[in-house]
């Protein structure tokens, strides 16, 4: 058997939000407050993410011999390596200018060269133009 509806609380929450009383407008405020939060509380716990992502990302810093990212201060927790930068890096074996030069003063020279196409067939994309 079904409970009946009750009539009496329906009528009075009618009441309350259809008559301009100062308590039908704070209800109708209250819930309006709680449906708009509702609402952008994806919006807002996705900031709060994105936030604290670059956070996060700010304090790693990559290996300068293998480029693992980690939090360490001092070594690297993958090779062993100095975390300390370019200046340590020649003391772990690898140097910044292999060559020894220095890379903006130079001019690089680049040929064209033609490259001969064989016919792609009659099922290519191209060939259906």
């Amino acid at each position: 058997m079904s409970r009946p509806l009750p009539w009496f609380w329906i009528a009075l929450a009618a009441l309350l939000l259809l008559l301009p009383m100062p308590v039908g407008r704070f209800v109708l405020d209250l819930l309006g407050g709680l449906t708009l939060t509702l609402l952008l509380l994806p919006l807002l716990a996705g900031a709060a993410a994105w936030i604290g992502w670059q956070v996060l990302r700010s304090r790693l810093r990559p290996c300068p011999v293998c480029g693992v990212s980690s939090f360490a201060t001092e070594t690297c927790p993958a090779c062993g390596a100095s975390m300390q930068g370019e200046s340590d890096m020649s003391s772990a074996g690898v140097s910044a200018s292999s060559s020894g030069f220095d890379a903006s003063q130079v001019t690089i020279n680049v040929e064209a060269v033609e490259v001969e196409v064989l016919d792609p067939g009659p099922d290519s994309p191209r060939s259906q133009g």
